[in-house]
């Protein structure tokens, strides 16, 4: 019997959700690189001086082993003091770094509430984990409260709440304040993964928890509050930084299976690291051109009147269309027409909002975001016309 990888493909192609790796082409309104630091001249500086140290490009082992280099280490410290906390501990990536705080901290008899639009690493996470497990409505504080008070009556030991800063998908931002509050009054630990925000928001690109009183005030015990960093969107280089209390990151060098049992990262990709928090301390003119770029395409795209531009303040607008053929259809001819923008489909968002991904970076001018504002304006009185043909009978 032939295996059911085709059968699955095809499934996929009658949904109209199949993917495909697309390569970089036109102007960039679809990365992560919101500061534009991937392409930065001293990034590539600070690995040819590590090179010509003699730090090698790879790590030779994971980090129990021989794989622990002195450039993991100083980043580490860094990233601590950098963050302001106890202690830093560096992954190969953000998946990874979530996959290791939610299958390692919770245990059998704790509980872990998370916003339903939680990154898919978190749910990986968590899926792997003996505690048990319930989604929130978006952003829903009142939600987030009468589940923990009921996980507490079920018994749980120790309850994790666990958030977005900034939602990649949705563009909007966590109610912070209201669960450092929740958390504070129902002595739960809070986890804040903060990959949309690092490096854009907050004093130097520290992230949204960091503008709560430098640590996330209001009380709360610093042992209760963990932020996960990633370095691969703003900060321009690859990896994640989660940080937190010394016992907390002893925990997951002990524990953590997707940092015990993998190779770790290149030495050379920590000091690039290093080299882009310094670069973000210092990037406060990029942030406001980065905001301004913000207002202006979300002044544009407010015009629309059939498809949806998702409330909110950040630097991703989602402009939802509603099927998954309107968003693989403009999406395409955006990318014809020289913007880069990606369609995005369930299972990533719910059913019957698929959208527009438009992300803005540094590297955009204000009339290249007018642009595009105009673009898409346009392609959505097309859709809307082609639809109406479509109705009376007419091809598309």
């Amino acid at each position: 019997m032939p295996l059911p990888f085709q059968r699955e493909l095809d499934r996929l192609a009658g949904l109209g959700r199949t993917r495909a790796l697309l390569p970089a082409a036109g102007l960039d309104f679809s990365s992560n690189d919101y500061l534009g630091l991937a392409a930065h001249p001293a990034l590539g500086q600070a690995v040819a001086q590590a090179l010509a140290e003699g730090l090698p490009v790879g790590s030779g082992g994971s980090r129990l082993l021989r794989g622990n280099h002195p450039a993991h280490q100083a980043l580490e410290t860094q990233a601590a003091a950098f963050f302001g906390t106890e202690a830093a501990l560096y992954f190969n990536s953000g998946f990874d770094a979530n996959l290791a705080l939610f299958s390692t901290l919770p245990s059998r008899h704790d509980h872990v509430i998370h916003d339903q639009f939680i990154h898919a690493s978190v749910k990986e996470g968590v899926r792997a984990s003996l505690a048990r497990r319930k989604a929130v409505p978006h952003n829903n504080v009142s939600a987030f409260a009468q589940a923990v008070e009921q996980a507490r009556r079920k018994g749980a030991q120790q309850v994790f709440v666990a958030v977005e800063s900034l939602y990649s998908m949705d563009g909007d931002r966590a109610p912070l304040a209201d669960l450092v509050n929740l958390a504070r009054d129902q002595d739960a630990v809070l986890v804040v993964d903060e990959a949309h925000a690092t490096g854009v928001y907050g004093p130097g690109g520290r992230g949204l928890a960091h503008e709560l009183d430098h640590g996330l005030g209001h009380g709360l015990d610093p042992e209760r509050i963990i932020c996960l960093h990633t370095c691969g969107k703003a900060l321009g280089v690859s990896g994640g930084l989660v940080t937190g209390s010394r016992a907390m990151v002893d925990t997951l060098v002990n524990g953590a299976r997707s940092f015990l049992f993998t190779t770790a990262a290149s030495p050379l990709m920590a000091r690039a690291v290093s080299c882009a928090l310094e670069l973000s301390a210092q990037a406060d003119e990029a942030r406001a051109r980065l905001a301004r770029l913000t207002a202006l395409g979300r002044a544009r795209l407010e015009g629309l009147t059939r498809w949806r531009l998702l409330p909110g303040d950040t630097h991703i607008l989602p402009v939802v269309v509603g099927t998954d053929s309107a968003a693989v259809w403009a999406a395409e001819r955006l990318r014809t027409g020289g913007f880069d923008v990606r369609a995005i489909r369930p299972p990533t968002v719910p059913e019957g909002t698929a959208r527009l991904r438009v992300s803005l970076n540094t590297q955009r001018t204000p009339e290249e975001v007018e642009a595009l504002a105009r673009r898409i304006l346009a392609l959505e009185e097309e859709w809307a016309q082609d639809a109406g043909r479509n109705r009376n009978g007419e091809h598309l």
